[in-house]
């Protein structure tokens, strides 16, 4: 397995450039960025996918992936016909960028059922995979690799459960099946982090058993650390490898055992950390040395594989 470690945009939104998270992604060798979605994409002129595009390969930098980081596309379980549509013209766009940037894979977590209207959740779902089997060929027709999902971790977020992930995944697999040359595959994006915990915060499935029941579906992953109820995420510091649950070497090993299952020989797990309390004098400069930490405790365990 050819297992690669890159970065997702998020914290540096509203707080640092593009160009400065190239130039500590290449002091720390990093060669690959995940776009995190942020308010303004849908509304962006090709010109500056273009330009960022530039910037990054000017850097030594591959944008490979583009996702949500905002749950976006929550317009599709909403129930209502405006959201519904919004969150398709938002998913369209991000396939677009992804397009324009040359990324690989363009995805979203799926959408968040509203706690009030549980009971809508089997609805809802066949609404979004039916949106889900168009976007495939709009994908194909912009030329990407694959769209992505994501594994969370509630019932109101599906998918969560191991049944929901088989259900989701085999439906638009066997879609994609059926129109193989019109149509590109839809993966999972894993989390190391997310596991499932009931309403009594009792942990149900464990972040591992997930992230296992995912990989035959998966194409790319975050690295992202937790405590025992999937609560808060953070990074890999020493004192966040202290008082987190997420052992990097037992990830990382299992994704070696387990490696003849991925769909994808060429795996990035992209650091996805939610950085500092965002717009204090005295939080946002920590975002360099917080991401270098993380960057640098997960490099150490991926040159000493085998």
């Amino acid at each position: 397995m050819n297992l690669s470690l890159g970065i997702k945009s998020d914290p540096i939104e509203n707080r640092y450039s593009f160009n400065w998270l190239f130039a500590l992604m290449s002091k720390n060798q990093v060669r690959h960025l995940q776009l995190g979605g942020f308010f303004e994409l849908p509304f962006l002129e090709d010109a500056f996918f273009h330009r960022l595009r530039k910037q990054a390969e000017d850097s030594g930098i591959e944008i490979s992936s583009v996702f949500t980081a905002h749950r976006e596309i929550h317009g599709w379980f909403s129930g209502d016909r405006s959201m519904e549509s919004a969150a398709r013209h938002i998913y369209e766009k991000f396939i677009h960028a992804g397009s324009v940037l040359g990324a690989d894979f363009v995805g979203s977590s799926v959408g968040s059922v509203l706690r009030d209207r549980m009971d809508s959740k089997a609805e809802v779902i066949r609404t979004y995979l039916s949106h889900m089997k168009e976007l495939m060929q709009l994908a194909h027709d912009e030329g990407l690799k694959g769209l992505t999902m994501e594994v969370m971790s509630c019932l109101a977020e599906p998918p969560t459960l191991p049944e929901e992930i088989d259900h989701f995944m085999q439906e638009l697999q066997n879609h994609h099946e059926a129109f193989p040359g019109s149509t590109v595959p839809v993966y999972i994006l894993g989390d190391i982090s997310h596991g499932y915990a009931n309403e009594l915060g009792k942990v149900v499935h464990s972040n591992t058993e997930l992230f296992l029941r995912s990989i035959p579906y998966m194409s790319e992953f975050h690295f992202k650390n937790t405590d025992s109820k999937f609560s808060s995420t953070f990074g890999f510091s020493p004192s966040e490898q202290q008082k987190g649950i997420v052992d990097l070497k037992q990830f990382v090993a299992l994704i070696d055992e387990y490696s003849s299952e991925f769909p994808q020989k060429h795996l990035i797990g992209y650091l996805e950390h939610p950085g500092p309390k965002l717009g204090r004098d005295y939080t946002d400069h920590l975002l360099e040395p917080m991401l270098t930490e993380s960057i640098h405790a997960i490099q150490t365990v991926l040159n000493n594989r085998g």
